[in-house]
């Protein structure tokens, strides 16, 4: 049916009228859209109050304008929707085939940085150089445990180096080459290593014996070793250094102590190497044998009132040294003291003459001797000078 034919072909709208709505349509338009995009400048204060109550009424006749707009296009999402269902399920479902792969590498990447992390990690104190490889090849048989390794004598790695993955100690290396290393596990029945209980401190040697936890022997001490206890290495003999983990102690069924490996918690593919020889390398040989006051050389210059004060320190001693140099010469230089002469002996006014007696000996016994009584000698006269005295007894004499 044509449109002139329906019940609107006798409508008839004035031209003039027609005109003049749009044009008035028009301007509002143009004043509102000036209001609303005005820039702030230095004259937009005039404006300010106009625009506020333009925004203010806008704003609900905006929302109530735009709900039938929003409220079509949600209705025909909705029947889009229901008419392409089955389309868009088997697009949803090559997206989730496609993710899953996607979800299954970035597992793997997260728990292969999880590893790398652990393993930067891995630290020692003192700190000794370290690479990183990866176990590419696993030797196993009824006693032999090794590994061999993608990094060799081009890294730095020797024989005997230690190995560490992110949970403790795994070995050492057994051989090297220019790209590869040979790695001796723990429970390889040739591993030998010195060990320490860390709560006892208590030494044992931890002997490899091709099972999964290797076994104590030689445990210094009764009862030094409980269960739980944690098993490091001592660094007895210089081939690992002291204190890199190990595992816990357990008791085995055969009734000996052996230890559970830290190691086994995880896969042993990425590993660490101690680029470790001997203990001379974790001290600086020079300075160890400097001398004791090198350091003083280093020290800053003094102030001026430290250097004031030693100098005088320094004056005061150098006096002190003169003065007792100048009483050690004066005392040198002295005369010697006169030799004092002897008192004179007494005269007595009748000189006698007596013979002299000789000291007997000691008596040989122990006998008490009696004491002689004493009779006074006979006194001679002196008449003439020249006789001679008379002897006198022998008991005077005594």
């Amino acid at each position: 049916m044509a449109f002139r034919d329906g019940p609107f072909e006798n409508l008839k709208v004035p031209l003039a009228w027609t005109a003049a709505v749009v044009v008035v349509v028009g301007i509002v338009g143009a004043v509102m859209l000036l209001l609303g995009d005005i820039r702030q400048t230095t004259s937009a204060d005039n404006y300010a109050p106009a625009r506020a109550a333009f925004e203010t009424g806008a704003a609900p006749v905006g929302g109530v304008l735009s709900a039938p707009v929003r409220w079509t296009g949600n209705a025909v999402d909705y029947v889009k929707g229901y008419f392409f269902a089955v389309s868009e399920n088997r697009r949803l479902r090559a997206q989730i085939v496609e993710l899953n792969a996607w979800r299954d590498d970035a597992l793997a990447l997260k728990n292969l940085n999880g590893r790398y992390e652990q393993m930067l990690g891995v630290k020692t104190e003192p700190p000794v150089p370290m690479v990183t490889g990866l176990a590419i090849t696993d030797a196993r048989g009824p006693f032999a445990r090794s590994r061999l390794l993608n990094i060799g004598a081009a890294k730095g790695v020797r024989v005997g180096n230690p190995v560490l993955s992110e949970h403790g100690l795994v070995g050492r290396i057994m051989g090297v080459s220019s790209g590869n290393s040979r790695m001796l596990l723990l429970t390889d029945v040739a591993s030998r290593t010195p060990v320490l209980v860390e709560r006892t401190d208590a030494r044992a040697m931890l002997t490899g014996d091709g099972s999964g936890s290797p076994r104590l022997d030689y445990i210094r001490g009764a009862g030094s070793v409980q269960e739980g206890d944690r098993i490091m290495t001592s660094g007895d003999g210089g081939g690992f250094p002291r204190g890199l983990p190990i595992g816990v102690a357990a008791k085995g069924v055969d009734g000996s102590w052996r230890v559970k490996l830290f190691s086994d918690r995880t896969a042993i593919d990425y590993v660490r190497v101690l680029l470790f020889q001997d203990f001379s390398q974790l001290a600086d040989q020079n300075a160890l044998n400097a001398p004791p006051l090198a350091s003083l050389a280093a020290a800053p210059p003094p102030t001026p009132a430290q250097a004031a004060a030693i100098q005088d320190v320094a004056t005061r001693r150098a006096a002190a040294a003169a003065a007792t140099a100048e009483r050690v010469r004066a005392a040198n230089a002295a005369p010697p003291p006169a030799p004092v002469a002897a008192p004179p002996a007494a005269t007595t006014t009748a000189p006698t003459t007596a013979r002299p007696v000789a000291a007997r000996p000691a008596a040989a016994s122990t006998r008490p001797v009696a004491p002689r009584p004493t009779t006074p000698a006979p006194v001679q006269p002196t008449s003439t000078p020249d006789a001679e005295p008379a002897p006198a007894p022998a008991g005077a004499a005594e």
